[in-house]
């Protein structure tokens, strides 16, 4: 049943005729129209995506930093505008740009591991992204856009995604090993990051090597990719 959805919610990409927006204008007409996660979940009726989808991603043809975060907040989702809370303050602080320079599609394209809000935990905390979405998605959006030379990977998911085997047991271990994955000889250049949310504040504070070591770095790498 699964499989089936997949092939229908592909369809819209793969079959439409070229029109206005080319390629990637048909890719981001199919992925707004996805409702797999609503229609056929992956694991059961029992664990359908309980609101209407709002699908939110920056698909680029231009933009030479890929940034894939976890999947759209509450406030994400009702904006429809990725990283539009306080966690994309200090994101945007930690790449050293403006608000307008980060919501330039030509400088930076957003692909989340999970386009749509997931809900709430019993705890209140925002759910993993959904199990459809990377499956189904990622792989077309990445191929896509050629023109990626750097990857951030904001948390587990994308880390595991992106890094797969390269990465280590946590993320703390797996964002301290960044140089193995930033001095790279081949491909789009991979730098792990932990969530930007206030959730992560006591990380930072016990990790000071973040703020000395990788944000200058970074800093230095999203200036050079964005000028």
């Amino acid at each position: 049943m699964a499989e089936r959805a997949v092939r229908r919610v592909r369809a819209p990409e793969d079959q439409a005729t070229p029109g206005a927006g080319g390629p990637l204008g048909n890719l981001r007409a199919a992925i707004a129209a996805c409702r797999i996660c609503r229609d056929v979940p992956a694991r059961g009726p029992q664990d359908r995506l309980p609101h209407e989808p709002r699908p939110v991603a920056v698909i680029s043809a231009k933009a030479r930093i890929l940034i894939a975060g976890q999947a759209p907040g509450l406030r994400v989702h009702e904006s429809g505008l990725p990283f539009n809370d306080a966690s994309g303050d200090r994101l945007r602080n930690w790449l050293g740009v403006s608000r307008d320079e980060f919501y330039d599609a030509d400088r930076f394209a957003i692909v989340p591991m999970g386009f749509c809000f997931p809900g709430y935990d019993l705890k209140g905390s925002d759910l993993p992204p959904r199990a459809e979405c990377a499956p189904l998605w990622r792989s077309a959006v990445l191929r896509a856009m050629p023109q990626i030379e750097l990857v951030l990977a904001i948390g587990q998911y994308a880390q595991a995604w992106h890094l797969g085997a390269r990465r280590q047991k946590g993320m703390t271990e797996t964002v301290r090993n960044w140089r193995a994955y930033f001095h790279v000889n081949h491909g789009p250049r991979v730098l792990p990051l932990p969530h930007p949310s206030w959730r992560n504040t006591g990380w930072l504070k016990r990790n000071p090597w973040f703020e000395e070591e990788v944000l200058p770095r970074l800093k230095e790498h999203v200036d050079s990719l964005t000028r």
